[in-house]
């Protein structure tokens, strides 16, 4: 482990991750990091505080050897940015990427690569678990929010809890939904027989979902829809939909073991995310980029032409339908 020390005469009241980004050229999400892992010492003293006023002192430096971080899992891969402040940020996640780690996952997750890249992340729920308010599943694609800090945090997960947060999927299913709009409103829970999937279950707990028809294919086949989440259940929009007999193309839990309509992932992308920034209080929306092996299967089989690989207001088809 490297230690460096810097004399401080002439530096009084600025921020310590601000003056530490500046001297050492890396970002300031890099150095809060750094502090928070208790790296940096100030009088022989560690610092945790990212905002800890400076005064003149000694500071301390230790760097992590390359070896003890999630760089030595060789994280040779990148994720969209699509909106970061200090406070959070708003990830595209791709294809096949778990999001925390776990006994059973083996590979690389994003709290990984957030780790990686050197992001400040909230602690709240735990060490595997940094920055991740809300989950998609390994297969899903889209926008994730990652809070930076525990306040951010908490402040995020009560607008998931009280519904004041809304996302937004897209989706290709095997066969035309019968109706315009529709709502299904049935409670989740662990599928009895089958411990891996979900299921409709009596005691299960409150899940409701909206699916809205958008595009149907060319050959009457296959439909996208959009879907609105009320709440946030496991594998809700796959258990609804098998309500309604439908499945999402590529969906291998949920959908027939042997199908005609193949695809290398799960066709669901979480377009949309919309919340109050805790800090502005304005209310944001932000969309994410559709993965390139839906767009080709849109290409494909559908009249439908997409700007920027997204489908512009794309919360507006739900007709602002939010209770």
């Amino acid at each position: 482990m490297k230690i460096e020390k810097i004399n401080i005469s002439d530096i009084v009241g600025e921020r310590l991750d601000k003056y530490l980004s500046s001297y050492l050229g890396v970002s300031r999400n890099q150095i809060q990091q750094l502090i928070k892992d208790g790296n940096v010492k100030i009088d022989g003293q560690i610092i945790l505080k990212t905002g800890y006023k400076l005064k003149n002192s000694i500071l301390e430096i230790s760097y992590p050897s390359k070896s003890n971080s999630s760089s030595a899992k060789q994280i040779d891969f990148d994720i969209p940015i699509l909106y970061e402040d200090d406070y959070l940020l708003v990830l595209n996640k791709p294809p096949n990427l778990v999001i925390h780690p776990a006994p059973s996952v083996k590979g690389i997750t994003l709290v990984d690569w957030l780790k990686d890249r050197g992001f400040s992340l909230s602690t709240l729920n735990g060490e595997e678990r940094h920055g991740i308010v809300h989950r998609l599943d390994k297969g899903t694609t889209g926008v994730i929010l990652v809070a930076k800090d525990n306040k951010t945090h908490s402040m995020l997960s009560q607008q998931l809890a009280n519904r004041t947060m809304g996302r937004y999927y897209l989706a290709i299913i095997n066969l035309p939904l019968k109706n315009d709009t529709t709502i299904v409103n049935s409670p989740i829970g662990r599928n009895p027989k089958n411990r891996l999937k979900m299921g409709i279950v009596e005691n299960g707990r409150e899940a409701k979902t909206m699916f809205k028809k958008i595009a149907t294919s060319e050959n009457s086949r296959y439909e996208l829809i959009g879907a609105k989440l009320f709440t946030g259940r496991t594998h809700q929009i796959r258990v609804h939909l098998s309500t309604l007999n439908r499945y999402i193309l590529g969906d291998e839990l949920y959908g027939p073991k042997s199908s005609k309509d193949k695809s290398s992932n799960i066709l669901l992308h979480a377009h949309t995310i919309y919340f109050q920034h805790p800090i502005t209080k304005q209310t944001v929306f932000i969309d994410g980029k559709i993965d390139k092996g839906m767009i080709d299967y849109i290409n494909k089989y559908f009249l439908l032409e997409l700007k920027n690989e997204k489908i512009e207001n794309f919360h507006t088809i739900f007709n602002n339908y939010n209770n």
